[in-house]
């Protein structure tokens, strides 16, 4: 019993170390300048370490982590041609019902491995910071749960330090989405596709993708310059300075919306029974995907996003039909 303890806690041990390494090397690889492969390399490995570590956390918990299938009582487990055990894909781990991983995380993973699955069988480029939002939701959430597992000595927050620009935020990257129509197509409809199937507390979840708002600090004394990034609370005086340059910001750029996060509003502002085909009936009533009634814009040739002023239309629409859709 004792030497069965031993042996689990090495492979417990070694897969945390495997683990730790593979986020190690995808968090070195992607703040690398000089590697051009980022967003490719990044996704494969913290896929590795996703993997490892929820291996880790089965193992600890005596949880079977081998594919097998029942033979009466008796359990046959799945081997390769050399005859070594098949453990479960980061996928199986997260559809598993002994996951410990919550939705949002699961959202960012399953969003990631929906990418791996299109790069595998083509060659793509300049999507590294269409995607960033998304890998730092997931080192962070991974660190979060690899200490949360197996304590906060395990942690890697000393090596999840921000990369140093070499250019300022400019209009043009606020537009990176419609700006790189270049990207190929298979990548931006998986994303646009994976997008409009959650809902707006997914799509908006910090650990989905992970936004922030950048602003040049101006000191007010030497020496109190030394954060490039500060943490303030949604109360502080700042942030609401904050939020009141952001509407320039927002007015530069209309805000977008899926049908599904339309839907899910009217939903929310008590309208329960608006569903997806009222919205698709309306739209076209209206002739809402013509763009010359400014209801909205086709990017990248594939998915239909609306803007706000449709939004209004459908909440009118819903007010003026409340009978049918309360």
């Amino acid at each position: 019993m004792k030497n069965r303890k031993k042996i689990t806690q090495s492979i417990k041990l070694e897969l945390i170390k495997k683990s730790k390494e593979a986020a190690l090397s995808a968090i070195q690889i992607f703040n690398n300048p000089a590697i051009t492969f980022k967003a490719e390399t990044y996704i494969v490995l913290m896929n590795i370490a996703w993997t490892y570590l929820l291996h880790a956390y089965y193992k600890d918990k005596n949880i079977e982590y081998r594919y097998y299938r029942k033979n009466g009582k008796q359990r046959r487990f799945d081997k390769t041609k050399h005859g070594a055990f098949k453990y479960w894909d980061l996928e199986y781990c997260l559809n598993s019902s002994d996951c410990p991983i919550d939705n949002h995380t699961k959202n960012n993973l399953k969003f990631l491995i929906n990418i791996r699955h299109e790069i595998e069988h083509k060659m793509t480029s300049k999507i590294d910071d269409l995607l960033s939002a998304r890998f730092q939701a997931c080192c962070l959430n991974y660190n979060d749960y690899l200490k949360q597992f197996f304590g906060n000595k395990h942690g890697i927050e000393k090596h999840l330090s921000f990369s140093l620009q070499l250019s300022t935020i400019s209009e043009p990257q606020k537009k990176l989405l419609e700006d790189q129509k270049d990207l190929p197509k298979n990548i931006l409809g998986c994303i646009q596709d994976f997008d409009e199937s959650l809902s707006e507390d997914e799509y908006n979840s910090q650990k989905y993708a992970y936004r922030v708002i950048f602003i040049p600090k101006l000191a007010n004394h030497k020496g109190s310059a030394d954060k490039v990034i500060e943490f303030i609370k949604s109360d502080d005086p700042i942030a609401q300075t904050v939020a009141k340059e952001l509407m320039v910001i927002k007015d530069g750029e209309k805000k977008k919306y899926i049908p599904s996060q339309i839907v899910s509003l009217m939903n929310k502002n008590g309208f329960p029974r608006f569903s997806m085909h009222r919205h698709i009936l309306l739209w076209k009533e209206h002739d809402a995907k013509n763009p010359a009634n400014g209801y909205g814009a086709d990017i990248a040739g594939k998915n239909w996003y609306y803007y706000q002023n449709w939004v209004d239309v459908v909440k009118e629409h819903c007010e003026k039909n409340a009978n049918i859709y309360k």
